[in-house]
């Protein structure tokens, strides 16, 4: 059986059953659509926060950022997975002790300030639609190979799906969705990734692979064959980083906070029965998402290797574009793949210099490379639909983030207090359409690759949402004009430098040119520095938070009747 016709089958198979469970778990109140009415079983609601937390950007571009950067692309691993610890062990559990399932209602509360919980609800929207941006691109992407649709009509066939589910079953379907897509994606990650490591290394564990000879008799690692090839093709040694120091730095700590400020994830942990499911949930969802991350750089490795291979063949002459190899040709009708014959001798040839007649997008690799590994067609549809539910997962989550913030945050909780719960829900979905189409809109026109778009994301979330929670949990006289002051300074100068770089000037988006050598991916780390400067500034030249509000704080933290709590 061809591909496309196994990739509709799979497909159309994991969107029946999504559109089955949300039809099952329809939302039927506010607390069942906002978190899903918050019984859900630690373990599920560990998959569906790895499913949630695992997007387009994990699944289908973080191992083609790493097989193009090499060490350098180690930034996303290091601090998406360093992120979720942060999150899971000095966030989740306070936030939910604290009751309130969405953080614009979190900092709305505990800054007693309705000005502060529109600040937050402006930043959640934001940065919601920031990320969602790449979700629907990756949407795209998948559609316009495996479909043969044009990237834009594999984006609003995207919306239709999430559009479905997400409107009708809330937080409640969206849940167990993500259960389903999860066991997807992850399915669909590690299959084609045992293949190719029993091919190349001849052990069924890609994790043990990466760091092996290769199975072809020649005794040579892996990661040498790799660096050799780069090398020899005029790339960094893949091995070796190139990237400076504090900007390795500057983006892993954007990365890792971004991760423990981004709303989606942190409702997560409302939909459980206690606290102590809360933190059960974060430890089952750690191990789910180790099974991906663990994974992403063998994969990486393998793709690139193969990749250098089948376009420049073993002794690096080029291959004819007439009998070149398939994924080549099918690529190529996406766009995402393009050939200059610059020599006009009809071989097409990868290299990083003058001698160089492809440009590759990074964000093919992980799904191109079962093709080049010239795997069953039966893997390749299975990829196909990894990366969809990665997406679509996603996707689901933000726009239910900014449903909420728009219904309850800023309708509910502040401009309409009086609205009944049936109103508010109406809101909410209405809301939640609106976000859709919106979201496809940024699919279709994004700011940049997919890893690139979600980097942003967390950057801004670092900016604004992380010092507002950390010092809300931790320091207790922190005032409202401190953490307004903070997540406006923060989000401002963070937007405006990504803008500036890649939209006004991108020409100027260099090293030399960044402020303290800092790029655009990194520059989370020091908004989120203004902002923790900026609000620490302001609360010293105004009064403390009010003495309720502290043991309010102190509440969040220590148990009633305990020691540390009455000395205080």
């Amino acid at each position: 059986m061809d591909i496309q016709t196994l990739t509709f089958i799979l497909i159309g198979l994991s969107f029946t059953l999504y559109i089955g469970i949300a039809i099952w778990a329809r939302a039927g109140s506010t607390q069942e659509f906002y978190v899903a009415g918050g019984g859900v079983h630690p373990v599920a609601n560990g998959m569906a926060t790895a499913a949630d937390w695992m997007s387009a950007a994990s699944f289908i571009s973080m191992a083609g950022l790493i097989s193009f950067m090499g060490y350098d692309g180690a930034v996303y691993l290091m601090g998406w997975t360093g992120g979720y610890v942060l999150l899971a062990l000095c966030l989740a559990p306070y936030l939910r002790k604290f009751g309130k399932f969405t953080v614009p209602d979190f900092v709305g509360d505990r800054y007693y300030s309705q000005t502060a919980r529109t600040v937050a609800v402006i930043c959640a929207i934001f940065v919601s639609f920031t990320y969602v941006a790449g979700q629907m691109r990756g949407v795209g992407v998948v559609f316009s190979r495996f479909l043969e649709v044009d990237i834009t009509m594999g984006v609003i066939i995207g919306m239709a799906i999430v559009f479905f589910y997400a409107v009708l079953g809330g937080m409640k379907g969206i849940t167990y969705t993500q259960v389903a897509q999860y066991c997807v994606l992850i399915c669909a990650y590690l299959v084609p990734a045992i293949f190719i490591s029993i091919m190349m290394t001849g052990h069924a564990i890609p994790q043990l692979g990466f760091g092996s000879t290769m199975s072809d008799g020649s005794g040579v690692f892996l990661l040498d064959k790799l660096d050799g090839l780069s090398q020899e093709l005029g790339f960094t040694a893949y091995t070796s980083g190139t990237k400076s120091t504090i900007d390795v730095f500057f983006i892993t700590a954007a990365l890792m906070v971004g991760t423990a400020g981004l709303p989606h994830v942190i409702v997560r942990f409302f939909t459980v029965p206690k606290v102590r499911d809360a933190r059960k949930s974060a430890g089952w969802a750690l191990l789910f998402i180790a099974l991906l991350y663990t994974t992403a750089p063998a994969v990486a490795t393998f793709a690139r290797v193969n990749m250098i291979n089948t376009i420049n063949g073993e002794d690096m002459q080029g291959t004819f574009h007439e009998s070149a190899p398939s994924w080549i040709k099918n690529w190529e009708r996406t766009g995402l793949i393009k050939w200059e014959d610059k020599n006009e001798d009809g071989k097409m040839f990868y290299a990083a210099d003058e001698r160089n007649e492809m440009k590759i997008d990074r964000d093919i690799m992980v799904l191109a490379n079962p093709e080049i590994a010239n795997l069953p067609n039966w893997v390749i549809a299975l990829v196909a639909a990894g990366g969809i539910a990665a997406a679509l997962s996603t996707s689901a989550g933000l726009l239910l983030v900014i449903s909420t913030s728009i219904s309850h945050d800023l309708l509910k909780r502040n401009l309409m207090p009086r609205i009944t719960d049936r109103q508010e829900l109406l809101f909410a979905r209405i809301a939640a359409a609106v976000g859709i189409t919106v979201a496809g809109y940024l699919g279709i026109h994004p700011p940049g690759f997919v890893a690139q778009v979600v980097a942003f994301a967390f950057g801004l979330a670092a900016s604004s949402f992380f010092p507002a929670i950390i010092m809300g949990i931790f320091y207790k006289r922190m005032n409202k004009e401190g953490a307004i002051s903070g997540m406006l300074s923060g989000i401002l100068f963070t937007a405006a430098y990504i803008v500036y770089f890649k939209f006004i000037n991108p020409a100027a988006n260099s090293p030399e040119n960044w402020l303290f050598g800092i790029s655009p991916e990194g520059i989370g780390t020091l908004g989120m520095l203004l902002n923790f400067g900026v609000a620490f500034l302001v609360n010293k030249l105004t009064n403390d938070a009010p003495v309720e509000v502290q043991e309010m704080v102190e509440g969040i933290r220590y148990p009633k009747g305990s020691g540390v709590a009455q000395a205080h």
